[in-house]
């Protein structure tokens, strides 16, 4: 069973922007679709980039 399943089908196409945002941010290309030939690398700092924003807008609403 997939961990990483979307539960809410319409935040699929937000996730992906985000996904693509964050990956431009640390330079990083990304093609819509699989990405299977990124190193461990690029994909640990596109997946650390997401979660650190996750996380400065977390803080940010709690302010």
């Amino acid at each position: 069973m997939s961990r990483n399943k979307i539960q809410i089908p319409e935040a699929k196409q937000a996730m992906d922007k985000f996904k693509m945002e964050a990956a431009t941010e640390v330079g990083v290309t990304l093609k819509n679709g699989y990405n299977g030939d990124l190193t461990a690398k690029q994909a640990g700092s596109v997946g650390g980039q997401m979660v650190k924003k996750m996380i400065a807008d977390y803080e940010s609403r709690l302010k």
